[in-house]
């Protein structure tokens, strides 16, 4: 399971434990727990993003697909598991 996050500075969900920066995340039909379990492998994915970067800046500006397996937001919609078709972006 993937799941689309994408940067904000209004109401958040989730919170980059490295900067703090504030993110919304679209997810496919999954349960409370699914979710939950899978927020260490975000969290794990926005801590590979600072290795280039320190800062807020270092996160897609974007959006990017969390856990990252592949590419970029590219790939979401082309058939990967939790992809968002590009015109929903």
């Amino acid at each position: 399971m993937q799941v689309l996050c994408r940067r904000t500075n209004g109401h958040a969900e989730f919170h980059c434990c490295v900067c703090g920066q504030g993110f919304v995340m679209f997810w496919e039909r999954q349960s409370h727990s699914e979710r939950i379990s899978i927020m260490g492998e975000i969290q794990e994915t926005m801590r590979r993003q600072h290795r280039a970067a320190s800062g807020r800046e270092a996160h897609p500006q974007d959006g990017f697909l969390a856990p990252q397996m592949g590419s970029s937001l590219e790939m979401a919609g082309t058939g990967v598991a939790g992809g968002v078709p590009a015109w929903d972006l």
